[in-house]
């Protein structure tokens, strides 16, 4: 299969046609962004990184029978992926308190939530993504009510799926983003990515930051923690 030209090109990955209509090809970038794209910067190692660990993780995913677009890996920074039609929606499941949860409801950074909250935002930048809710989503047609139910059962299966596997990693899944697509028959599949960049990740030991969280609040090199996760991950 050959990669033909760009379709898309965004933060973190660019898109290409391939031979095939319905397959993409995918390359993950060595930018790092944070502030809807105020703050960024190039980070060497970065986009190999995302791509192996979120490859790893789709597999997973998977084997416990739940769909997405991925194909399978072609290099350290390149995969296939089903063309699907996204969703503009960002799905974020929160299991502990943390970030915006945190400071837009003065809850305690760090607090164990009583079950997974799920929370809808507007993938749109112009806007800075707004967090939305299910009537939001009906009256913008973002969704039909029908696939809204069947997002919010995948993601909350996403996440007990995680939960289990970042345990066994010795980590902490604070909370995380999800996108998804459709493909040409009208499934809704798990799309874009999963990697430090979209989740929260704290050591369960030390409670040490192994996730874009460094970057955006200046406290460090992201790349030996994204290399952590990775080796973690493959020595599952």
């Amino acid at each position: 299969m050959d990669m033909k030209e760009l379709l898309y090109e965004g933060k973190a990955k660019e898109l290409y046609e391939t031979d095939d209509p319905d397959t993409l090809w995918v390359k993950y970038k060595n930018q790092a962004t944070a502030g809807n794209g105020a703050k960024k910067e190039t980070i060497e190692g970065k986009g190999k990184l995302n791509n192996q660990i979120t490859s790893l993780l789709f597999e997973k995913l998977k084997e416990k029978g739940i769909p997405s677009h991925f194909i399978k890996q072609l290099s350290e920074t390149e995969q296939l992926i089903q063309k699907v039609e996204m969703f503009p929606l960002e799905v974020v499941v929160r299991n502990v308190a943390a970030g915006s949860f945190s400071r837009r409801l003065g809850v305690e950074e760090g607090k164990e939530l009583s079950f997974p909250v799920l929370e809808f935002y507007l993938k749109k930048d112009e806007l800075n993504d707004p967090i939305i809710n299910e009537d939001h989503v009906k009256e913008l047609a973002l969704a039909a009510e029908g696939e809204v139910v069947k997002i919010k059962n995948q993601a909350l299966e996403i996440n007990q799926v995680l939960l289990k596997l970042f345990k066994e990693m010795n980590i902490r899944l604070v909370d995380f983003k999800l996108e998804f697509g459709k493909t040409s028959d009208g499934s809704i599949v798990l799309a874009d990515e999963i990697s430090p960049d979209t989740c929260r990740l704290w050591d369960l030991d030390t409670n040490d930051r192994l996730d874009k969280d460094v970057f955006r609040k200046d406290l460090g090199d992201i790349i030996p923690l994204y290399q952590e996760v990775l080796t973690r991950l493959n020595q599952l």
